[in-house]
């Protein structure tokens, strides 16, 4: 095999603030550790309740060469929505609010959309059943590098007079960080105060959170992580306006651990009320393990269940959990956009998957014993397969690269899975297992039965698609940034005089040119053109994938 791998080795940087023996289980150290040794995190705080039990933890450097601590500040993300349930649920049980109110009564003068006779209530935009979609269509950035400053009030009620719902108010789950900002907004606007007062009056002071905040404070920036984008590189943080019930907080390890361990039930806090009303399940999430509340997922495994609720910006990625029983909890947070989710729930379940790091060089052909296909379902299976000395996974439109750990061993770094080959007595892979709350064992297929269990799957546009040659000048100015939405960027790069895009958390995978301006994808079935100004540069691209075109324009390079 052409591509190599490298084995990635440990690195002991870690600090325990005040215990005597680590909180943290030591497979879940031991993945941290890695991560951080591979690059894949700059710094990571953990904080953990383990019973009567809670530390926070440090994990890696800061840009300023300093270990992070209870005290580093990071921006939380979507955490903020579970924050922003809080408030709504506290209104509730106080009497000023019902989950069954129409948002409108509280926005008078905003013209808010309806459908069927149908309108979007406190409870829908709680429970991400608004019928809104993610973004709002007026949603233009200024500046690309903090999306959401610059979209206020007046931009959201012009937006909200203007849109037609696509779906009835409640019918159906749709994540909108639109809805979840709409909401804070609206409490806002009723209370006549700003969303950060009522946070402090409400939630940060009651709990003394001290370094908790919708904006960076000059004493919280003396102890902030700075954020970084998948290629390590340093970013801006993120201001929000109108929608900063979607995700404007930043906060600290320490601070949020009082936050976990209240709505635990742990510190007997007058907030336990309105916790236990957020948490509280309502509904079927997309996940077929999950269930919603207001905001908080309920993740349900035979190993019992976990509340929980992640967070992702353009710098930080964060993640909130703890057992339905109350006993465990934990609170990641690092400075980078790679996922922790699943450090999270390692943390709270022995039986938890922790995704694999852990990579070994292959040759082309052991690589061979592993292509084929391999019985999921009637018709459904999945194939693994190689394009460019790089073996992929695939299974219905989704393909991702898979990376071995060990002989028969394998793992997707994007998708969150692993799984090994069988063998059988003559040491030929028969079967895939593959790995999660219980193990799942993949039949291989012969080519005349994976023929015929895929025979009317439909066919990749790209199959058998020719390429042309660009010349360098040309492949040159495609390199660059392109924003496809707020912490979702499509980097295209040359490696080895091969193009590659990659979504942002996502592997880099392989571009091919059809004409000038026009690419397709060979793994999955998707095509992007780019977009040129009257002055021949390129400004933007079109990703046309799944029967949807999105546009990502070029952000400075």
């Amino acid at each position: 095999m052409k591509y190599v791998v490298a084995l990635m080795g440990l690195l002991a940087v870690g600090t325990c603030m005040g215990a005597q023996s680590s909180l943290v289980p030591d497979r879940v150290e031991k993945a941290i550790h890695e991560r951080i040794a591979g690059g894949e995190y700059p710094a990571l705080v953990i904080a953990v309740v383990d019973g009567d039990r809670s530390e926070v933890y440090g994990f890696g450097k800061l840009d300023n060469g300093k270990v992070p601590d209870a005290d580093t500040v990071f921006e939380i993300g979507s955490i903020t929505k579970t924050f922003t349930a809080t408030l709504l649920a506290k209104a509730v049980i106080d009497g000023k609010l019902k989950l069954d109110a129409p948002v409108s009564g509280l926005l008078p003068g905003f013209d808010i959309p309806s459908r069927n006779g149908k309108t979007i209530t406190l409870e829908n935009l709680a429970m991400q059943r608004s019928g809104l979609p993610r973004l709002p269509t007026n949603f233009a950035p200024a500046n690309n590098d903090d999306p959401y400053a610059d979209y206020d009030g007046a931009r959201l009620k012009a937006f909200l007079a203007g849109y037609k719902l696509e779906r009835d108010p409640g019918s159906e789950y749709e994540y909108s960080n639109l809805g979840l900002g709409l909401l804070g907004y609206a409490m806002a606007q009723h209370a006549g105060t700003s969303y950060d007062a009522l946070l402090h009056a409400q939630i940060f002071d009651p709990l003394e959170m001290h370094s908790s905040d919708d904006t960076i404070s000059d004493a919280m920036r003396a102890h902030l992580a700075s954020g970084h984008d998948e290629s390590g590189k340093p970013v801006a943080n993120w201001n929000l306006d109108a929608l900063a019930g979607a995700g404007a907080i930043k906060s600290s390890g320490a601070d949020l651990l009082l936050y976990l361990k209240a709505n635990m039930g742990l510190s007997k806090s007058a907030l336990d009320p309105a916790m236990q009303l957020a948490q509280t399940p309502r509904a079927d999430a997309p996940d077929q393990n999950d269930r919603i509340g207001l905001v908080w997922m309920t993740q349900h495994g035979a190993a019992g269940d976990v509340i929980w609720h992640n967070g992702e910006t353009g710098g930080y990625h964060s993640f909130i959990g703890f057992t339905s029983d109350r006993r465990h909890g934990v609170v990641v947070l690092t400075n980078t956009t790679s996922p922790v989710d699943d450090l999270g729930f390692a943390t709270l379940q022995t039986s938890a998957v922790l995704a694999m790091h852990k990579t070994i060089i292959i040759t082309t052909k052991a690589e061979d014993e592993y292509v084929g296909s391999y019985q999921r379902k009637m018709r459904n299976v999945l194939k693994i397969f190689r394009t460019d000395d790089q073996l992929y996974a695939k299974s219905g439109e989704d393909a991702y690269p898979i990376y071995a750990s060990a002989r028969d061993e394998f793992f997707a770094r994007s998708a969150g899975i692993s799984f090994s080959f069988q063998r059988d007595a003559s040491h030929k892979i028969d079967a895939l297992v593959l790995h999660g709350d219980s193990d799942i064992v993949l039949p291989r297929l012969s080519d005349a039965d994976a023929a015929a269990a895929t025979h009317d799957a439909p066919a990749n546009a790209a199959a058998g698609q020719k390429t042309v040659a660009l010349d360098a000048a040309t492949l040159a100015g495609y390199l660059g940034h392109y924003q496809l939405a707020p912490g979702a960027m499509m980097d295209i790069t040359l490696k080895d005089g091969q193009m590659l895009v990659q979504l942002t958390g996502q592997d880099a995978l392989p571009i091919y040119a059809s004409a000038k301006d026009k690419f397709f994808l060979k793994v999955v079935d998707a095509q992007i053109d780019f977009e040129r100004d009257a002055k021949g540069k390129v400004i933007a691209l079109i990703l046309h994938q799944n029967g949807a075109n999105q546009r990502a324009l070029r952000t400075g390079d």
